[in-house]
């Protein structure tokens, strides 16, 4: 999607009519510009119709995020993040490593937050691709200046998934899971996910990006290129939550983590993360990378954040990111 096409959506915004000729005049292009820039959009989900003698009407507009806003909402937050919107971007963890690496060391203690309002090649776990449209998600990454060494960052996908969960609960939405390392479930379905990645020795502070997408309403173009069970906010509630509003409560609920867990690990948050674990007690097949697969029942996490798994041969302490788990009925 080119800039002039964010241009002029964001023009259409207001929900009002807007002529080629206006749009045009308004920045300084010709029509044809304006009519090209406008094609293909259903690719998004994006509906805009043409209508003779009145313009360009955009049925469903989506909530901009606006770092004004959420700056405002996050309140005495606010100095301890520092947020940068992008129209579109790739991966928002691929651009924030990627800047991280190539600058200096620094004293800097303030968290970097970039969210995109369109990820064109966001990605999960495993090398799985994270699918959203324009608008109809939160998709951001947060650059967090670690003193932990890399080594003792065990579990922190957990942790974060407490945040989500508390952010979740914060805004009124209880009926969310947690699936171990980095789904949050509403209803057995895929409501968020969570991707950790790290750069840096093992034994010193390294770079940490926190990668966060969050469904928030979906269109089914979105969802005909996902190929799991996924759910979204406004289908749990019936309605679509004000994106800035809940950027900063997740924001918040993932500050608070963090200080907590730089002190003292994932261990305060195991207890929590039991309580909403999806398949606490109950079946799953673990699934390894050379195919093979182990059944028994998920009886909690350990201090690290190890899933442990009661099977015939004994307990197992699940760590590796490339094992999958799935519950079974």
């Amino acid at each position: 999607m080119k800039p002039l096409t964010f241009a002029i959506l964001r023009m259409l915004s207001d929900g009002n009519f807007h002529s080629g000729t206006t749009l045009g005049q308004a920045l300084n292009v010709s029509r044809a510009s304006i009519s090209g820039a406008l094609q293909d959009l259903g690719n998004y989900g994006l509906t805009i119709h043409k209508i003779p003698g009145r313009g360009y009407h955009w049925l469903n507009p989506v909530q901009w995020l606006d770092s004004a806003q959420i700056y405002r909402h996050l309140a005495d937050h606010a100095d301890s993040v520092q947020i940068e919107i992008a129209d579109i971007v790739e991966s928002t963890n691929s651009l924030l490593l990627q800047r991280a690496v190539s600058q200096a060391a620094s004293a800097n203690r303030v968290r970097q937050v970039l969210a995109a309002e369109l990820q064109t090649q966001g990605r999960g776990r495993r090398g799985r691709s994270w699918s959203s449209g324009l608008g109809d998600s939160l998709t951001f990454s947060v650059l967090w200046p670690s003193q932990c060494a890399v080594n003792a960052l065990s579990g922190l996908s957990l942790a974060t998934g407490v945040a989500i969960v508390r952010a979740l609960k914060r805004i009124g939405i209880s009926d969310v899971s947690l699936k171990w390392p980095n789904d949050v479930l509403s209803s057995s379905s895929k409501l968020a996910g969570i991707l950790i990645e790290l750069h840096g020795d093992m034994l010193s502070p390294g770079t940490v990006i926190i990668g966060i997408g969050l469904n928030l309403k979906l269109s089914s173009v979105t969802k005909d290129r996902v190929d799991q069970k996924i759910t979204d906010i406004a289908s749990v509630t019936g309605k679509m939550p004000d994106r800035n509003q809940l950027l900063a409560v997740l924001l918040k609920e993932l500050i608070g983590v963090l200080d907590i867990f730089e002190q003292h690990g994932f261990e305060p948050f195991a207890e929590e993360w039991v309580q909403c674990h999806a398949y606490q007690n109950k079946a799953v097949q673990i699934r390894f990378p050379d195919g093979s697969s182990r059944d028994g029942i998920a009886t909690g996490v350990a201090p690290d954040g190890a899933l442990l798994v009661n099977t015939p041969e004994g307990i197992v302490q699940l760590r590796s990111g490339e094992i999958s788990l799935r519950g079974l009925a």
